[in-house]
């Protein structure tokens, strides 16, 4: 679910906080990626085909862009989200959900897979969002790639969304800290916002719009402060509401050290051998993908040779590192979507 309407909350009040690039614009950049919400994204779009082939193609586009990704996999999820785990669970037509962190024959296959493709892989000791955030801000990696807005709260200080294959798609970049800047909010304080918003893991303040939650935060400051205030007959406080839990596991790092993390050239041979003897993948399909990869991805660093060359470089090969920032026109505002669908009573 990540964070209830966040994403509508930020393009109204902190515009600035948004950016809109290219694909090509994070050439050079580690990219730390939630392993589930990018398979679920298979799942949902092609429930025809196997992921792995969707995690295959998509990988082989962020390497022939340069782009350096890390996959990063759930562990033991906390108790706190359980509730909303089995909700996804029987939504997905599953017995039950995975509480365990054991690894699933698919995770086994997606693990294989990367190693293949010479791209690191890290375990979560929890979360995989919260391990993503936290790379980004021990300086492990430069961003996360996800589609879940809880990177924010986490503290990831940029999110991607949108990072994708397609053709004109325009990447979204989101920064954590012009967002507290634009809000006039510490991280703590936005953290209580997201939990009033909607989050995984606890309950929220029934009725309680966005625009409200975010004037009683900025007035308030605390979920404490904003309890003592709230009209509780229109927005009833949950009975035993774990929002202390829940900030808990937001500001809590992960325990566990930062990876090393290398890359290495895909193996083709061992790739087909994999995808197209073991997972039946059609090997023409593996093959002109691969082909077509060396391709791109030489064309890519020849247009970068003759950049240099001029003297208008962007852009580095896969072992250098820079920030790219280009300005693009903001789309037009749309309606206020943030008000709550719950009638206000009627003052006389």
């Amino acid at each position: 679910m990540g964070i209830t309407k966040l994403a509508d909350l930020i393009r109204l009040n902190a515009p600035d906080a948004i950016s809109h690039k290219d694909i090509i614009d994070y050439s050079g950049k580690v990219i730390a990626l939630d392993t589930s919400v990018v398979m679920n994204q298979f799942r949902a779009a092609t429930p025809s085909l196997s992921p792995l082939t969707g995690l295959f193609f998509r990988t082989l586009t962020f390497l022939e862009h340069d782009i350096k990704p890390v996959f990063v996999f759930d562990g033991k999820p906390p108790k706190e989200k359980a509730a909303v785990l089995e909700k996804r669970a029987h939504a997905a037509g599953w017995r039950s959900a995975n509480r365990t962190g054991a690894a699933s024959s698919q995770t086994t296959d997606c693990l294989q897979l990367l190693k293949l493709l010479g791209v690191p892989v890290v375990q979560a000791p929890g979360d995989a969002e919260a391990l993503c955030a936290w790379l980004v801000k021990q300086g492990t990696a430069d961003a996360v790639a996800s589609e879940d807005m809880d990177t924010l709260p986490f503290g990831g200080n940029i999110l991607i969304r949108q990072l994708n294959a397609k053709k004109d798609s325009e990447v979204v970049e989101y920064s954590l800290n012009k967002l507290l800047e634009k809000l006039q909010i510490s991280h703590e304080e936005f953290v209580d916002l997201c939990i009033l918003l909607g989050c995984d893991y606890c309950d929220k303040i029934a009725g309680l719009g966005p625009r409200r939650a975010l004037t009683l935060i900025q007035k308030h400051r605390t979920i404490e402060n904003v309890v003592l205030h709230v009209n509780r007959k229109t927005h009833p406080v949950p009975q035993f509401w774990g929002y202390k839990e829940a900030r808990k596991i937001f500001l809590d790092a992960p325990q566990t050290e930062a990876p090393e993390l290398s890359w290495t050239e895909p193996d083709e041979e061992a790739l087909v051998g994999f995808l197209c003897h073991v997972k039946r993948v059609k090997e023409d399909r593996v093959r002109s993908r691969m082909e077509n990869f060396r391709q791109t991805r030489e064309r890519n660093r020849e247009e970068r040779e003759e950049e240099r060359a001029e003297g208008r470089s962007r852009q580095t090969r896969m072992e250098d590192f820079f920030r790219v920032t280009r300005k693009r026109e903001q789309p037009v505002k749309a309606a206020d979507p943030l008000s709550s669908n719950r009638k206000r009573p009627k003052t006389k």
